[in-house]
């Protein structure tokens, strides 16, 4: 009996270890694991950029917020730890309020495939509505197929997710889907000019003051 026993139990750990381990050899749970970009307790992972006459950005401890003040262009943060985060496919969450202004209060630059390819998602641009992916052929939100015209009320938290592929680039804001497309083929960068200053992974706003909350980063398994 105990001969028995002691079969069964091996199989039983045979079948859960082959549960949990992928077949590069990576337990399924660290494959997918969150990495908090953003806590709300501290600044240390990331660099605040000063392009001129920007915004200061700073850490409400009690609120647990990031504030980024209104400057006379582009004002915000890089996250330091960008090279090593895994960037082929995953998904960004984060909160954002405006509290100021009347540009965009969230602009997530973010790498696409490997470091040196950046976008951005840009909520409230050009006058406080456009919604969208600076650049897609060399054409910025304002221009291309993922522009979309969006209100966002000032001190109001809006959920933003944002998911990145080798194939698509998609977005929502509070749950709504309002970006979608596919990028096989077409040329994906960052709109020429400040923002270049903010790669590869960074928040920024534009002649804008906001609040960002809830940051984080969540690898995606490699579809089948």
């Amino acid at each position: 009996m105990e001969g028995q026993a002691g079969a069964m139990k091996m199989t039983f750990c045979l079948i859960l270890a082959g549960l949990l381990v992928g077949g590069d050899g990576i337990c399924a749970e660290e494959a997918v694991k969150e990495v908090v970009l953003f806590d709300g307790k501290s600044l240390d992972d990331w660099e605040i950029v000063d392009i001129g006459a920007s915004g200061y950005v700073e850490l409400d401890e009690d609120l647990g917020e990031m504030l980024i003040r209104q400057g006379d262009s582009l004002s915000g943060a890089i996250y330091k730890k960008a090279k090593e985060l895994p960037i082929e496919r995953y998904e960004i969450s984060l909160e954002a309020k405006r509290t100021a202004g009347v540009d965009f209060f969230c602009g997530l630059t973010f790498p696409v495939g490997n470091l040196e390819t950046c976008a951005t998602l840009v909520l409230g641009g050009w006058g406080g509505s456009v919604t969208g992916i600076s650049s897609i052929d060399g054409d910025d939100a304002s221009n291309n197929a993922t522009g979309t015209y969006q209100r966002y009320e000032d001190d109001k938290w809006y959920a933003v997710r944002l998911r990145v592929t080798p194939e698509n680039l998609s977005a929502w804001i509070d749950g709504k889907q309002v970006v979608d497309i596919d990028i096989a083929g077409r040329k994906v960068s960052l709109r020429a000019g400040p923002m270049e200053s903010y790669v590869p992974l960074s928040l920024t706003t534009y002649n804008t003051a906001a609040s960002i909350r809830k940051m984080v980063f969540k690898p995606l398994a490699k579809e089948k």
